[in-house]
């Protein structure tokens, strides 16, 4: 058996593995959610999804098809963007497991779990400015997930000398999807990344691949 939290997630990591379940609009295809431009965009699914993984958790989305089992293109667009995202960025998804802490920024509190679930967009919307961190399962490759494209330095406080966090100093640091080089530097408070030089590979959520001295 799994928790299933319907149409929300869960404001810490569960020591057990769990599962969201929702929809990018109704739980049947709906005319009237198209017309009205109901859906959850691929931004909106793929933070959710990266909070939800960050957290011991799995991801359940429906797309309701129409009659003739077919989806709409605006339904597709969403599918795309998702997969566009993945193609680039699902090595901190597939196969990884929570880190030490899930996360950080404003919007790390979440809301408040009511009945089977149903705390779906009631917390802070993701910035920028949230992290989110997933580990590979050999624990060699730390990803930090920052909720959107920076403008400026992106300063992990969790992974600042004083937390005392990680296990071995860090050795490398690269962004996926830029082939760019990156400045960083890690002191008591943080390890702070120089923003990216060029254009971020996503507007989305950027992904900061950070490897370890053996």
């Amino acid at each position: 058996m799994v928790w299933d939290i319907e149409r929300g997630q869960a404001n810490k990591i569960e020591p057990y593995p769990w599962q969201t379940d929702t929809c990018i609009g109704g739980w049947h295809y709906s005319r009237s959610e198209y017309e009205r431009n109901n859906y959850k965009d691929a931004k909106t699914v793929i933070q959710m999804l990266v909070d939800i993984v960050s957290k011991n958790g799995n991801l359940l989305l429906n797309i309701p098809v129409r009659g003739d089992g077919t989806i709409d293109e605006k339904e597709l667009k969403v599918v795309e963007g998702i997969a566009n995202w993945m193609g680039v960025n699902k090595e901190c998804i597939f196969g990884t497991r929570p880190w030490k802490v899930f996360g950080e920024g404003p919007a790390s509190a979440g809301a408040k779990l009511v009945a089977q679930g149903m705390n779906e967009g009631k917390g802070k919307p993701f910035t920028a400015e949230d992290v989110r961190y997933t580990v590979s399962k050999d624990g060699r490759t730390l990803y930090a997930i920052v909720m959107g494209a920076p403008t400026k330095p992106v300063a992990l406080k969790s992974l600042g000398k004083s937390q005392q966090l990680l296990d071995r100093p860090v050795s490398n640091i690269e962004l996926l999807g830029s082939t760019s080089p990156l400045r960083w530097n890690q002191d008591n408070e943080a390890l702070v990344i120089d923003a990216p030089s060029g254009p971020a590979p996503s507007d989305i959520a950027i992904v900061y691949k950070i490897g370890f001295a053996r």
